[in-house]
C-alpha cells in the first residue's frame, strides 16, 4: 500500500525563548526538521513526504535545505502552505495528496525528530490491519484531575492513562472524509477528527524518546539522546 508522510510544523520559537522557530534550530549540527524527515526515509524508502509549514517560513526552510544540501538529497518532500491552526495545516497536507484508492497517510509533528524507526514501521503495519493506528506511551507520572463538583483533584489510575503522541497513521480515504468537516475547539489532535466520524482509534505502543521538544530543556534532552544514540 502507498505511504504518505505528513510533517507538520508551525512553531514560532515563543516556548523555546528564541527568535528561530524550533523546527529550525539545529540539532546535532542539523535543523530539527531534517531530523524528522530522515526518521520516515529511513523507514520506508519510497514514502512521499509533505512538509507544511507557515508561509512566511518557507524562505527560511529553502536557505536551510540550501546550506545543508543532504536534506535534500536524502528526504526529497513536497513543500505545501499550511493554516491557521493544527487543524488547517493538517487539512492543507491531505489535500495535496492525489487521490488515490489505497494509502496509508502519517501526521506527525515536525518537532519530533526522535520517533524510532521500528515505531513507524509498527504503527504503518497496524494501520494497515485495522485502518489507523496512533502511538502512545503509558503515564509513568501520578495523575489527578480536577473535580469541579467535589472542588478537589482526585487521582486517576495511571495504569488506565495513555500519553498520545504522532505519528498518527489512517488510510486516505478516512482523512479526507474526516478533514471536511468544519473545525471544532475539541480536535486536539487528528486522532479526534476522525473520531468524530464514529471510527474507533487504535493505539500502538510508541518510545519514550519521541519527546516533542518545545522548550529549551526538551532540547537538552534531545540532544543527549541523539548524542547516546550515535556513541
Amino acid at each position: 500500500m502507498k505511504k504518505y508522510a505528513i510533517i507538520v510544523a508551525g512553531g514560532t520559537g515563543q516556548r523555546m525563548k528564541s527568535a528561530v522557530p524550533k523546527q529550525f534550530l539545529l540539532l546535532q549540527g542539523k535543523p530539527i526538521l531534517f531530523h524528522t524527515l530522515l526518521q520516515f526515509k529511513k523507514a520506508f524508502a519510497e514514502i512521499e513526504l509533505i512538509l507544511v509549514l507557515p508561509r512566511d517560513q518557507f524562505s527560511t526552510w529553502q536557505l536551510l535545505c540550501q546550506e545543508h544540501p543532504e536534506i535534500i538529497q536524502a528526504c526529497p518532500h513536497h513543500l505545501v502552505e499550511g493554516g491557521a491552526t493544527r487543524f488547517h495545516s493538517s487539512q492543507q497536507g491531505i489535500l495535496a495528496i492525489p487521490v488515490e484508492k489505497q494509502a496509508l497517510v502519517a501526521i506527525h509533528d515536525g518537532v519530533r525528530p526522535l520517533v524510532s524507526v521500528d515505531s513507524i514501521r509498527h504503527a504503518y503495519q497496524s494501520a494497515e490491519e485495522y485502518g489507523n493506528a496512533v502511538l502512545a506511551v503509558s503515564s509513568k507520572d501520578s495523575i489527578r484531575q480536577w473535580d469541579t463538583n467535589e472542588n478537589v483533584y482526585l487521582p486517576l489510575d495511571r495504569t488506565h492513562i495513555k500519553i498520545i503522541q504522532t505519528p498518527q497513521i489512517f488510510e486516505i480515504s478516512i482523512l479526507k472524509r474526516a478533514f471536511q468537516q468544519e473545525y471544532q475547539d475539541f480536535f486536539t489532535d487528528d486522532a479526534s477528527v476522525v473520531e468524530v466520524l464514529g471510527i474507533d482509534i487504535h493505539l500502538v505502543e510508541g518510545n519514550y524518546s519521541n519527546i516533542k521538544i518545545t522548550t529549551p530543556e526538551d532540547m537538552l534532552i534531545a540532544e543527549a539522546l541523539t548524542q547516546n544514540a550515535s556513541t
